[in-house]
């Protein structure tokens, strides 16, 4: 059995949440959260650029219950690199109540990929994030690419703000449905209606296959927490412009998180600021993520 000594600046999912005003409607899906480990079990990747506290599925479902939500989307976390036994694990004592979203290498074989679709995976996840992970060249993901299209998977897509430009045409290349992470990481302190985020929403508007999270306000806002309300007008807008390509999650258990850690029942009360009426909710927590995730 391996051991790991947790990053001594790692901060830990918080242990006593609040319970959200704000009541989810039935059914609802948390479309971006992650399990650690537990390491003992599931060996983080040698290459791994952090090392977590683990955060196991029971613990999960712990939170998804008393946050009143009813499914997750479990996003491969880059701890573990190309190693998917954590988030297969998870999905296969999940009864049917959770989908996952892969990390793989290039090399990946067709059975390979049956594998992973019939443990409940629906995408993979393509990460930009320089402090995060080693990017694979472009060709590579394109390989990646071909190799998932026939299975119906889509693509997620995370990367800064600041790096769209160059990424562009790589973004609009892909084949698949392509679900950007975090709003795209904008700089809030910036205009909704600057240049900037000007072209995330021209990403959106131009390619109908682009969806976008509308999840993390605790990794973008600078007046931090409860509120966020620094967040809610980048949020706010993509919600009410592209109201049927949109997701919400918790991101727990908030990896790499440096400021602090969020209180979950915070986050999960941003929602009606950001889908303000209980029809754009329904889709944001219900309609869009069973169609993308539960289609089949």
């Amino acid at each position: 059995m391996s051991t790991f000594t947790m990053d001594a600046d790692w901060l830990h999912w918080h242990q006593n949440p609040s319970k959200p005003r704000f009541q989810p409607p039935a059914g609802a899906v948390d479309a971006h959260c992650h399990v650690f480990g537990p390491g003992g079990k599931f060996p983080f990747a040698p290459e791994r650029k952090y090392t977590p506290c683990d955060a196991s599925k029971d613990q999960l479902w712990q939170l998804r219950d008393f946050l009143g939500f009813s499914r997750n989307v479990i996003v491969q976390a880059t701890c573990h690199g190309a190693d998917n036994r954590a988030l297969v694990d998870t999905l296969n004592h999940s009864g049917g109540m959770a989908r996952g979203v892969a990390t793989v290498k290039r090399t990946i074989t067709e059975q390979e990929l049956q594998d992973l679709h019939q443990a409940g995976v629906r995408g993979v996840r393509f990460n930009f994030v320089k402090r995060l992970v080693d990017a694979l060249p472009f060709d590579a993901l394109g390989e990646i690419a071909a190799k998932i299209q026939p299975l119906g998977w889509h693509i997620v897509i995370y990367f800064e703000a600041v790096e769209l430009p160059e990424l562009f045409d790589f973004f609009t290349s892909l084949p698949t449905t392509v679900v950007v992470d975090h709003i795209g990481r904008p700089d809030v302190s910036k205009s909704v209606d600057g240049p900037e985020f000007g072209l995330f929403l021209k990403l959106l508007e131009e390619h109908p296959n682009f969806w976008s999270k509308v999840s993390c306000p605790e990794r973008l806002s600078q007046q931090g927490p409860p509120s966020y309300s620094d967040v809610i007008p980048f949020a706010r807008k993509v919600v009410e412009t592209f109201p049927d390509r949109v997701l919400w999650g918790t991101d727990w258990p908030h990896p790499n998180m440096k400021s602090h850690m969020p209180d979950d029942g915070h986050l999960v009360d941003v929602i009606p600021h950001i889908a303000p009426t209980a029809e754009l909710q329904h889709k944001l927590l219900i309609d869009n993520p069973m169609r993308l995730y539960w289609a089949d």
